[in-house]
């Protein structure tokens, strides 16, 4: 992220099904109420379905519908988009085809050249395989974009969390914050899971998404997130 004009941010989750895509919502209505031009991408996408317009996976979606241009088109926000629910390198195969980082960039960099902010959704957790020694990591990493690490707050978060941390740090990329997102309403000690989480991750917390708010109702949550990307 060299030009603060044009800045851009890689989400990642400590796992799949932890709220990457209401986080990244969330972040994008915060944009937009800040008065930056935001846009979501979801560069890699497994689970899409068929429509008469092409596949398409419902977090790109919820991404479209959340940026400052709804009527972006869906091939610039989801630039690879795969049928089944796998881990990507798995549902490409089952189409014969083999995911590069070569059309994500290019959808990227056109974006980011369009807009004041560029929220880069990942996919599953830090080290899904894309390919062949490929991963999700890759992407944040390749680009060098910083990232923010979105927490599912449930049993388990704290290593979760930790691993996960660790894991971006060691591959030479720049952990900003981390966004806790209440997924389980039922977990017991939430304010001392957070707190924990405060001590042990080597980054700020920059929000925390209550179980079940819409994302423009939370988006007043995540100033500091807004403020970290300058």
């Amino acid at each position: 992220m060299t030009d603060s004009r044009h800045a851009a941010v890689f989400i990642a989750g400590t796992d799949t099904g932890i709220g990457k895509t209401h986080a990244s919502c969330t972040l994008l209505h915060a944009l937009r109420d800040a008065g930056h031009r935001s846009c979501g991408m979801k560069p890699v996408a497994s689970g899409c379905a068929a429509t008469p317009d092409g596949l398409r996976n419902d977090d790109a979606l919820a991404l479209q519908a959340a940026g400052s241009d709804p009527a972006l088109a869906y091939e610039r926000i989801n630039p690879v988009a795969l049928r089944d629910p796998l881990s990507p390198h798995l549902a490409a195969a089952r189409e014969h085809r083999q995911v590069t980082l070569v059309p994500m960039r290019a959808a990227f960099e056109q974006l980011r050249s369009e807009h004041q902010r560029v929220v880069v959704e990942g996919v599953g957790g830090w080290l899904v395989p894309l390919a062949p020694k490929l991963f999700a990591s890759d992407i944040a990493r390749q680009w060098q974009l910083p990232v923010i690490l979105v927490v599912g707050l449930r049993l388990g978060c704290l290593n979760h969390a930790q691993l996960s941390a660790r894991a971006i740090v060691a591959d030479g990329c720049r952990l900003i914050g981390w966004i806790g997102n209440h997924i389980d309403p039922a977990m017991e000690a939430q304010a001392e899971n957070l707190a924990t989480l405060g001590e042990l991750l080597p980054a700020p917390c920059l929000g925390v998404l209550p179980h079940g708010m819409p994302p423009a109702q939370a988006a007043g949550r995540l100033h500091a997130a807004v403020a970290a990307l300058g």
